[in-house]
């Protein structure tokens, strides 16, 4: 079992609330007020979850500059009221930045009982593993 600290459980909270919003702002045409909220509390969590110097230091790593660039700016556009092409260039930076860990997820997917039966199934299996771009062991 996994032992979070206040901050950790707090932080959580946040990044969940914040994909909430932005989920809502999407749902409501590209609301610029719940996107700009969804992204503040998104950060705020993820700030407060892993620390702020490993915030830091995630958002600055050299190979991820490109993501963070992307992301930081679609922040800046949904905060100009552009909320449309302000989404569209942070879901991409978020995809370059988070990408890596679509693999790991699919796995955790694979786990669960419900869930993990349906991904498991031949064709699911196929495309699952191409849209998360899980490699394939050469053994």
């Amino acid at each position: 079992m996994v032992w979070l600290t206040d901050a950790q459980k707090i932080g959580v909270g946040l990044a969940s609330f914040g994909g909430i919003f932005t989920l809502l702002g999407v749902m409501l045409f590209f609301d610029a007020g719940l996107l700009a909220l969804g992204n503040i509390l998104f950060l705020a969590g993820v700030t407060l979850i892993i620390g702020p110097q490993k915030t830091f230091v995630f958002f600055s790593r050299k190979h991820k500059l490109r993501g963070t660039f992307f992301f930081l700016g679609g922040i800046l556009l949904v905060f100009f009221k552009w909320p449309f092409v302000g989404f569209v260039v942070e879901a991409f930076g978020f995809l370059n930045l988070f990408g890596d860990l679509f693999p790991l997820a699919l796995n955790f997917l694979r786990q669960l009982p419900l869930i993990g039966t349906f991904l498991n199934l031949p064709v699911i299996r196929t495309v699952a593993d191409r849209v998360a771009g899980a490699r394939q062991s050469p053994v």
